[in-house]
């Protein structure tokens, strides 16, 4: 499942109508429906304000609404792709500033699929990642191998205390047994502390989010 790193706007036009869809990340339905009204209150000229949000851990509550485009063309595709893209814990309200031009069922269908999915390409996404915290205690003089273990496998090491050893605490989702017992002989190992979830952002999505 993917989540919205932060609040997120995208705009095109069809047949001179505008569409601005504006994405939210949100706990309760309440917390949504207030990003609504707020978008609403931005866009007081425009001539709907259709959305769908998906919440919870298992996505039990979605809810979408037309807002006075023909039933089903609006709300509900916002929804579907939503839900296609696996999001959660997400609001996206979709603004269009009518041009004069009728676009039809399916090309109103179609336009607020779109305006949801361009979106979400262009978006900073991320997603829920078990992480296991762990410390390792190593002499002074293999700082710099260990610097250089940690920065090619793309660890953080989160935190550095120099005591009579160095000590590193850092998160990865694999301890590097291996790789520091070959750096110190076997001497000095990892030590595991805590497993953690971490909201990771995603690079590389962006591309298979463009299709609707």
């Amino acid at each position: 499942m993917y989540r919205l790193k932060e609040d997120h706007m995208d705009e095109f036009e069809i047949k001179k109508s505008r569409f601005l869809c504006y994405l939210h990340r949100c706990n309760s339905e309440e917390e949504a429906k207030t990003f609504i009204n707020k978008i609403k209150k931005e866009h007081p000229n425009a001539r709907h304000h259709c959305y769908a949000f998906i919440i919870g851990e298992q996505n039990e509550i979605q809810r979408s609404n037309d807002d006075g485009e023909p039933a089903g063309t609006a709300g509900v595709p916002m929804l579907e792709c939503l839900m296609k893209h696996q999001m959660q814990d997400i609001v996206a309200v979709t603004v269009r500033y009518f041009g004069g031009i009728k676009l039809g069922a399916g090309g109103l269908i179609r336009a607020y699929a779109k305006s949801v999915s361009h979106a979400l390409a262009s978006a900073c996404l991320t997603r829920k990642q078990k992480m296991f915290v762990y410390t390792l205690h190593f002499p002074y003089h293999l700082i710099g191998k260990m610097d250089y273990l940690f920065r090619t496998h793309d660890i953080e090491v989160s935190d550095k205390q120099y005591e009579e050893n160095a000590v590193y605490t850092y998160l990865c989702e694999h301890p590097l047994d291996d790789e520091i017992s070959e750096i110190t002989n076997g001497a000095y190992l990892p030590v595991f502390i805590k497993e953690c979830i971490i909201d990771v952002e995603l690079q590389g999505v962006k591309t298979d989010l463009t299709a609707s």
